[in-house]
Parts: structure tokens; sequence; C-alpha cells
């Protein structure tokens, strides 16, 4: 790296050390930020023009050139060089082959601090939005696989332990709900991110370009930062995201131990196609759940991510400091993670097939209506704590029968207590018991039918932010 390629240098005697060079440089993960500082380097342009320090003629060269620089990076014709030391120094390299030494007042009023962190809250403003249409569309598909089961019965767990009877809907529509809160947090999060750094330079603000207001209008920002040390050094925005990331991973792998457990030989509730399947190099009968222990997986690479920056921003001084050169990337490791892992699980769930009848079955094994006779005493004005224990003698009876609860005839219910009539029994059903959760948020399923309703509501809302990308294309 020699000192004619360098946006530094005037002071230093001696070429940097190749070992050094090699440590400094960053262009081989920042290149993808190419874009954005075009775009940042066209609004720079035009504000140096408002307060004359690049006159009409040159705005108007200069401004040629980042367009054209932008449609051969676009088509993948340029490159950084050997020798750029990171994207902001290949972009102005560029600038100054098609304009000459005008292209060097580009660098007036701003640093590389304030770029870096310029591009960097650009392309993650743009990143969250493509994350959210592709969970919107795997919260889709789970919406509709729930409408589809929307009345089916299910075994419900608690400690992976029979508990109560659910509707199938009822068990996946939980999963929507999980994701469309990560939407929702990537939309709260983009309100702190709407901040322009631009204009703080290295740390003390801009004596060249005042009006800020304007600048971070034109990048598609509501309000310039307002402290230019925090605006350098701040790195939380690139946190919080790591945090969802790492979040929506750990959901998708909640859910992906669950089709992983469904679709066992031992469960047998549900089947993967056999596009989301893999099979074994050894045992020709396996058909694996791949796409499921690959989101599994992949959460913890998500979860380090987040780790990894967060080890790096501790007890870190003001204002920039090298060590953020770190920041970036963990943040495309995590996008990219994502990109790759969603389409695939979103497919994989739109496609599962599961055994009603089986989950019918076995959704009164285990004891799990016991509840019933409980609930039951309760509406005759017994206190919950006699009601349970009346219940439990109820399942002890049964066992000692080597039958389930529900199949214990009214002579036996009676003679655990008289308080259990020859009507309890209707309440020892399965369509019984779902049909009494009608509560809000209940497994009911008209219950569950209104619920989906609801969030399909919000995610209409939701995709309409997703899909308006507040970062404007250069032009």
């Amino acid at each position: 790296m020699n000192n004619s390629n360098k946006l530094w240098g005037g002071r230093f005697e001696k070429d940097t050390a190749s070992s050094m060079a090699n440590l400094s440089k960053s262009t081989h993960f920042d290149w993808r930020l190419a874009i954005f500082d075009l775009l940042q380097t066209d609004v720079h342009v035009q504000a140096l023009n408002k307060v004359k320090l690049i006159n009409d003629a040159e705005t108007k060269e200069i401004r040629k050139a980042i367009k054209e620089i932008n449609k051969e990076i676009s088509a993948g014709q340029s490159l950084p060089e050997n020798s750029d030391e990171d994207v902001h120094t290949a972009i102005e390299r560029m600038i100054i082959a098609k304009v000459g030494d005008i292209g060097g007042k580009i660098r007036a009023g701003r640093s590389r601090n304030d770029q870096a962190v310029t591009d960097f809250k650009l392309f993650l403003r743009g990143s969250s939005r493509i994350i959210c249409q592709e969970l919107i569309e795997l919260c889709k598909a789970i919406n509709e696989q729930a409408q589809n089961h929307y009345d089916k019965a299910s075994p419900g767990f608690t400690h992976l332990q029979h508990a109560q009877p659910v509707t199938l809907g009822h068990e996946l529509a939980k999963h929507a709900q999980a994701l469309v809160r990560d939407v929702e947090r990537f939309t709260d999060w983009d309100v702190r991110v709407d901040t322009c750094p631009l204009g703080a330079g290295a740390l003390a603000g801009s004596a060249l370009v005042i009006d800020s207001m304007w600048v971070a209008n034109q990048l598609g920002f509501s309000r310039p930062s307002e402290n230019s040390i925090d605006a350098v050094s701040d790195r939380d925005f690139a946190a919080e995201y790591l945090f969802i990331c790492s979040l929506v991973g750990i959901h998708l792998s909640k859910f992906a131990e669950e089709i992983i457990l469904l679709t066992s030989t031992e469960f047998g509730y549900a089947t993967l196609d056999d596009q989301y399947s893999t099979g074994s190099s050894i045992m020709p009968q396996k058909k694996n759940p791949d796409a499921a222990e690959l989101a599994r997986g992949k959460s913890g690479r998500l979860v380090g991510n987040l780790t990894g920056l967060l080890v790096t921003l501790k007890g870190l001084p003001f204002a920039y400091n090298r060590d953020l050169q770190e920041d970036k990337e963990p943040v495309f490791d995590s996008h990219d993670t994502l990109m790759l892992l969603l389409p695939a699980f979103t497919g994989m769930v739109k496609t599962m097939k599961f055994d009603s009848k089986k989950l019918e079955e076995n959704a009164v094994t285990g004891h799990s209506l016991a509840t019933e006779i409980a609930d039951y005493l309760v509406k005759k004005d017994i206190s919950f704590k006699d009601a349970h224990e009346i219940s439990g003698k109820c399942v002890k009876l049964a066992e000692s029968k080597k039958i389930e609860v529900h199949e214990l005839s009214a002579t036996d219910l009676k003679s655990v207590s008289n308080y259990l009539e020859d009507d309890v029994l209707k309440v020892l059903t399965l369509q019984a018991a779902l049909g009494a959760r009608s509560s809000y948020s209940g497994t009911s399923p008209s219950s569950v039918k209104n619920q989906i309703s609801r969030i399909n509501e919000k995610i209409s809302v939701l995709n309409k932010w997703a899909n308006h990308n507040p970062v404007p294309e250069l032009s």
C-alpha cells in the first residue's frame, strides 16, 4: 500500500508494511457497501456544491462519474484493487480516475469515520426489511397450515409430557406469534437507526457542510444524529440488529426442534416433503430432517455473532477506534445466514403433512383430560384445591385399572367423590375439552380462527413496512 492510493499519509515518511496493510485492509468484506458509499458521496457532493466548495460544472462531472461507477459495480465490471485499503479508498480512486484531480474535493467536510457508519446504517435499513419479507412469508406458511388444521386435535405438551389437548392449528400458530414479534422488533429498531451520522466528521462535526438535516433527508433519514462523538462511535444499532437476528434464530431453532421430534418414528405425527429432507450415504431407508437440523445449528452461529460484537464493543473509549472495523463481518454473516435459511425453512413448513388421525388418538392419552374433572368440580362450587385433589385420585384409579382417566365409568368416578355425578362424562371428551377453552388466546377452534385472522391483519400492516425501503436509489 503506497501513499498515492491512501486517504492519509502526508506526515508519514515510510510506506505501510505489507503485513500491516493486510491487517488493515477491509475491501474483502466491506465492498458490499460500495453502492451505499456512492449514494452518500453523491449527496455529499451536492452539499459541497450548496456551500460553493465545488462549482456547478465540477458537481455535474463528479455526479456523472458516480452514476457510471454505480452501473459498473452493479454489473460486476468494477472491483477494488489490491492496493485499496477499504471501500471508501476504492470509490475515491475510481472517481478520480474518471474526473481527475477535482475528484479529490469530495473528501472535504467528511471523514471515513462518519462515512463508514453511514454506509453501515444504509445497508442495515435495507437488510432488515429484506429479512422481514422472508419472515412474513414464513408466517404466512405457518398460518396457512394452522388454518387448515384449526379444528384438528393434537396433544399439548409441557415438560415434553402430555398436558392437555389442543388444536393443531393452535399449536402451529404459536410460532407465527413469535416471528411476528421479531418483525415488530425490526420496525422498532428502525426508529432508533433513523438518524444520519454523515456530517459528524471524525468526531467534532463539520465546519464546511452545515445543513445536516438536508443531508439526512436526502439519504432517507428523518434527522441527523444529535451528537457527533456518539454518531461515529455508536454501534448499538448493529448490536440490536444482531440481537434480533439471534432471536429469530432461537425461534427457528425451537420450531425446528419440534419438527424433528414430530417427524421421528417415535412420534410419527408429521412427515416432511422429500424436497426438504435428505438421505443417508449408508442407510437407504433414512429420511433426515436436515433443514430443521441446520436451522437449529445455525442459531448458534447467530448468537455467536451477537456475542462477538458485544465483546468487541465492551470498554471502547469514545469516539472512533479501529476495533469498530470488526462490526461488519458478523452483521453481514447474520444477514447472509438468515437469507440462506429462511426460504428453505418456509418451504419445509409449507409442505409438511400431518397425521391427523394419530394426533387425535394421542391427544387424550396421558390422562390429559384430568383437568376437565377439576374444572367440572369448580363449576359446582368446589374449591380448586379440593377439585385438584379429587382429580388426582381419579387419575390414580385409572392408572390402577390401566386405562385413561376419561375411560373411567360413571360408577368409577362416583366412587372417588359423590360430587362427580353422571353428567361429568359429558366434559370428559376431546371435543368438549377443546371447545371449553374459548378464551381470547385459548385453543378452541373458534378462538384459533380468530387468532389467525388477527395475526394475518397484523402481518398485512407489517408487510407494507417491509416492502418500503427508505434508502433512496442513486438517480
